[in-house]
């Protein structure tokens, strides 16, 4: 029952607020307001970074999920660890996926110019992710899923930082079988077309930052729409 009315502040209401009792001073119907107030709370857009909650989810569902976020903070943590200033990243699983992505960046920023094609490598890796948390955010409704496409895109970070740092003084072996000061080294191109060269071990290690700090915000986002999910609909 309404203290105040939603729509004018009007007070007091009517005791009895079944229809047909309206608002004295606007004259809304107070009882078709009460149902459009409830159908809102219920509504996906009522959390900000929660577009959607399931007014039910079955217990499976629900233990399938935290069983996969924690899947994930443990390989996030283990992927955090890698020391990027060897390169260690490239020997893990998740390198080889995000490696298929960049070569594709290269080929689909060709067009705009060679130095848009060189960082395009990198551009894709990172985009692909990105695609995948909006398009399950925004298309999907699923802001549990698009925090694993959050966590995706800051893997992919940690991935690019090791080719950046070893800019300046390259060890890594690139897919020419030849390391970065025999050509065809992404990151010595392009910070040398920017005179930040010198810089490149401190733009690697801030890009490794970023992204540990990305994959901590994912998992937590993760970890927070798990809560409330299990406070709004876990029977």
């Amino acid at each position: 029952m309404f203290q105040h009315c939603p729509k004018c502040g009007h007070s007091p209401l009517p005791a009895n607020q079944s229809l047909p009792a309206a608002c004295p001073a606007c004259g809304v119907i107070l009882a078709k307001l009460a149902h459009v107030i409830d159908e809102s709370d219920d509504s996906p857009s009522d959390i900000g970074l929660l577009p959607e909650i399931p007014t039910r989810m079955d217990p499976v569902s629900f233990w399938a999920r935290v069983g996969l976020l924690v899947v994930f903070a443990v390989w996030g943590a283990t992927l955090i660890g890698l020391d990027f200033r060897t390169g260690e990243m490239g020997n893990s699983f998740i390198h080889r996926p995000l490696l298929v992505f960049h070569e594709a960046g290269h080929v689909l920023f060709r067009l705009l110019g060679e130095w848009m094609m060189v960082l395009g490598g990198s551009l894709g890796q990172l985009i692909m992710p990105a695609i995948l948390a909006g398009a399950l955010l925004v298309k999907n409704r699923d802001p549990f899923g698009a925090s694993i496409g959050l966590w995706f895109f800051g893997v992919s970070l940690l991935d690019v930082a090791p080719y950046v740092y070893d800019a300046l003084h390259p060890q890594l072996m690139l897919l020419s079988g030849m390391t970065g000061e025999e050509g065809g080294h992404d990151w010595i191109y392009l910070l040398t077309s920017l005179g930040l060269l010198p810089k490149a071990q401190i733009i690697g290690a801030v890009v490794h930052k970023l992204g540990a700090l990305v994959v901590i915000l994912s998992l937590a986002w993760g970890a927070w729409v798990l809560r409330v999910q299990h406070q709004k609909s876990v029977p």
